[in-house]
């Protein structure tokens, strides 16, 4: 699949491609069979975040290693993989701030059957995952776990504040689950909050109906404040988040879906002493971190729905929608 300049689903266009061949020195070669949408996805087809015409959409991907090139010792054929959302970022501290070496965005995506990259550019699959279940790990489980795990220092005991039910919240709840934090949760549906308190979610917030929603998380907490917010939001909730977190907390901010800019209550931030941190996924080794604790833990990611890869078009307007709880896969 390519999508043409200057954007939109209309223009989402299945494409021959050539067979990119064997594999080189440090390469593999995988054959494709699962993807998962994220917001990043959604802007670059419709866009909104211009990319080059013609570019093979979808950040995330998996699938099984066909062949390996010379000098790989890390894969063999048969192996299930999943790839990095930034390749060239293999350890330690950020060393890109822009997504010009992104799949989907920079550079060509998953939206493909076949590719021939780096072995750097993947990690192994979670054991038991299928493809579509191993992709939503690349963007939305990976952001999650260095908001809460890596930055946050997520300790059992935490509290943990989770604003809606996409990808990257429902991926954080079940991590905050798995080490023992407690956990509240907005949503603007209570049936989507019914679905999070099944999934451990320990106080529920509507904030269409609860308009003052981080007064009403300071409250649950007695009045001393949540110790983690994953801030998916961006200015248009951020005031409420500081208002929810305690003094010290952790702030991760790591969406803008109310906007790209915006006031920052920088009085109030002070007033908290709190760590506002922007993130953007994380390295490779952070994910063969995260890979080996869902090893250990065997919890599977939440698909809402998959769609085969020719109603991609479809599966983005199902995502558009917002009715979805979780991730939404796509496979071939």
């Amino acid at each position: 699949m390519r999508v043409r300049a200057p954007g939109g689903l209309e223009r989402l266009l299945r494409a021959e491609q050539a067979d990119p061949g064997a594999p080189g020195p440090g390469e593999i070669r995988v054959a494709l069979h699962g993807s998962s949408l994220n917001y990043h996805d959604l802007a670059v087809v419709n866009g909104w975040m211009p990319t080059a015409d013609g570019r093979i959409p979808l950040a995330d991907g998996a699938g099984l290693v066909e062949s390996v090139g010379p000098d790989v010792t890390e894969f063999a054929a048969g192996d299930a993989v999943v790839s990095c959302f930034f390749p060239d970022w293999q350890t330690g501290e950020p060393v890109i701030g822009d997504f010009s070496r992104t799949p989907g965005d920079g550079i060509d995506g998953f939206a493909r059957e076949h590719v021939v990259l780096p072995a750097t550019a993947f990690t192994h699959a979670p054991r038991g995952y299928d493809a579509v279940e191993a992709a939503t790990i690349t963007t939305a489980g990976l952001t999650a776990w260095r908001a809460l795990v890596v930055d946050g220092q997520l300790k059992a005991g935490d509290t943990v504040l989770l604003l809606g039910t996409g990808g990257v919240s429902i991926w954080a709840l079940q991590i905050a689950k798995l080490m023992g934090a407690t956990i509240a949760i907005t949503s603007s549906s209570g049936e989507k909050l019914e679905r999070a308190k099944d999934l451990g979610a320990d106080f529920l917030v509507n904030y269409r109906e609860e308009r003052e929603w981080g007064r009403a998380v300071l409250d649950w907490t007695g009045g001393r404040g949540v110790d983690h917010v994953v801030e998916v939001g961006g200015p248009g909730t951020l005031g409420q988040s500081i208002t929810a977190v305690r003094l010290g907390g952790h702030i991760s901010m790591i969406g803008v879906l109310t906007g790209g800019a915006g006031e920052v209550p920088t009085a109030a931030l002070m007033a908290k002493q709190a760590r506002l941190k922007g993130i953007i996924v994380g390295s490779r080794s952070h994910q063969q971190d995260f890979i080996r604790a869902l090893d250990s833990a065997g919890i599977k990611p939440v698909v809402d729905r998959r769609f085969p890869l020719e109603q991609l078009a479809d599966a983005f307007a199902y995502e558009m929608s917002a009715a979805h709880f979780g991730k939404i896969g796509v496979e071939w």
